[in-house]
């Protein structure tokens, strides 16, 4: 007679093969069907949870119940491929280490409705599923709030922003959830923490290389929305404080300098008291400042008014630190769309502080840069400039670009989720943002002082697009109501979307 726990180990261990059969046959199919993965898809082992119904993954072992994957491969195989292919996105977009002070359910959530976006939108036959009703809704809604590419990082503020009811939440957490992420935030040695990262963002960039190269030689979208994540993630992630002081001028001014001394008078007390230095701080000091700038801020219809406010806010917090800022300064803020809307120039921080309290944006029409880059040439026959460092130009980037480089470093900003960079001449440099980094979310650490975004009392937007009309419709559309849909009025959140 067989010994009863002896024949249960022997049953786990086939159970244990078989499973691992599975995720090997998932994990060659994947390959045959997407080869720009072969790297990443070789990066992860996978380990038996007898504890676990559901799967999981830390960064180098795939953890799953070999009951649940059984279960799973039973029902379909694709199950089984978008399973191993969402666990195997988390890794490569860098999800288990960018949550930062961000709250987990809502973090958990936007990373899986990002990665499941890209999965539904690959159109391969092995991991394909017809979308619900409810994932059509939930992209197109995200799609309508002017996030271009699903990131987890801009979902996470949309739905930050939605302010969605618990229930709601619920709805979608059960809709995109594929995996446990209980592995993500582990204790581990920091060595090997730094391994893993290092080692997927390895995999990343030689995710994006195999994709641009296959979309050279096929001019097909199949694989777009996969290479707009990944060109996302990959872009370098800038200090924008640390940006702007490469404008500022080494200049002498006059105040004492305690870090520096008069050798002179150092050894002249030393030869007369013996073994007593007269030091003597210098009256002037070396800082670095700017003093003459101009700021474009691009008014179409396709720029937030809100971000444009914090935008600004925030250059000019950076241009009046006491170390970055002359005493009296030239700064001029320009509004521009087609044409100029406004100029207004700013000499010291009280003036600054008078502009931002009654800030009107104007404009919403067309967009051309060339006005704001004639206006400033004028400026500088006139004489209102005398040492212009430099010019800042918010904007979206679809518009029309000067040709001639200009006699002055020229800087053009982009937001990440909304922006158009293609056709920005070779002289002129070009910094992308995330909209976190103007809007102060926690995961970015930034100096004092800082201020929250939104617009300010007295603030007033003209014609924003989206914007509420007094019949209650918003300016950029609504999306038709889901007859099968099970909320009420009262549970719609203040956007106007509805799960």
């Amino acid at each position: 007679m067989i010994d009863p726990t002896r024949q249960r180990q022997l049953e786990e261990l086939d159970q244990v093969e078989l499973c691992v059969r599975i995720l090997n046959s998932s994990r060659s199919e994947l390959y045959l069907n997407m080869r720009y993965l072969d790297v990443a898809l070789s990066s992860l082992g996978f380990q038996a949870d007898w504890g676990r119904r559901g799967a999981a993954c830390n960064g180098f072992l795939i953890y799953y119940g070999p009951d649940f994957l059984l279960e799973q491969y039973q029902k379909s195989r694709v199950l089984v491929n978008r399973l191993y292919l969402h666990m195997l996105f988390h890794c490569l977009f860098g999800h288990m280490d960018g949550r930062g002070k961000r709250e987990k359910r809502l973090w958990d959530l936007a990373c899986d409705i990002a990665m499941e976006s890209v999965i539904d939108g690959l159109y391969q036959k092995c991991v394909r599923i017809p979308p619900s009703m409810l994932r059509r809704e939930t992209y197109l809604r995200l799609k309508n709030r002017r996030l271009s590419v699903f990131t987890a990082e801009g979902i996470y503020r949309e739905l930050v922003s939605m302010e969605l009811k618990e229930k709601q939440i619920d709805r979608l957490i059960q809709e995109f959830r594929v995996d446990d992420h209980d592995l993500w935030e582990q204790e581990m040695p920091k060595s090997r923490m730094v391994r893993r990262q290092n080692q997927w963002k390895e995999n990343r960039e030689q995710l994006q290389t195999a994709l641009e190269t296959d979309g050279q030689k096929d001019p097909g979208e199949s694989d777009r929305d996969l290479l707009e994540q990944v060109q996302a993630e990959n872009r370098e992630r800038y200090d924008y404080r640390a940006f702007l002081r490469k404008f500022s001028v080494l200049r002498e001014e006059m105040q004492t300098d305690p870090d520096s001394f008069d050798p002179i008078f150092y050894t002249l007390g030393l030869s007369m008291y013996g073994n007593l230095p007269l030091i003597e701080p210098l009256e002037t000091k070396e800082v670095r400042r700017i003093e003459e700038f101009a700021i474009v801020l691009d008014t179409s219809m396709s720029c937030s008014g809100s971000l444009i406010r914090r935008f600004l806010e925030e250059t000019c917090s950076v241009l009046s630190a006491s170390e970055s800022y002359f005493r009296k300064v030239n700064i001029h803020i320009i509004q521009c769309d087609e044409k100029i809307r406004s100029d207004r120039a700013i000499h010291n921080e009280e003036e600054f502080q008078a502009y931002m309290k009654n800030f009107t944006i104007s404009g919403f029409g067309g967009t051309d840069f060339r006005p704001a880059f004639q206006y400033v040439e004028e400026l500088r026959t006139r004489g209102e400039f005398s040492r212009l460092r430099g010019l800042i130009y918010f904007t979206d980037g679809r518009g029309v670009y000067p040709v001639k480089k200009p006699p002055y470093d020229t800087v053009f900003v982009f937001l990440e989720d909304n922006y158009t960079d293609i056709s920005v001449p070779g002289w002129a440099m070009k910094v992308i943002l995330s909209a976190e980094d103007l809007m102060g979310e926690p995961h970015i650490s930034y100096g004092p002082g800082e201020t929250s975004a939104g617009p300010a009392s007295g603030t007033e937007l003209l014609s924003e697009p989206g914007a509420a009309h007094p019949d209650g419709a918003r300016q950029n559309g609504r999306m038709e109501e889901n007859p099968d849909a099970d909320w009420s009025e009262e549970e719609i959140p203040r956007d106007g979307m509805q799960w």
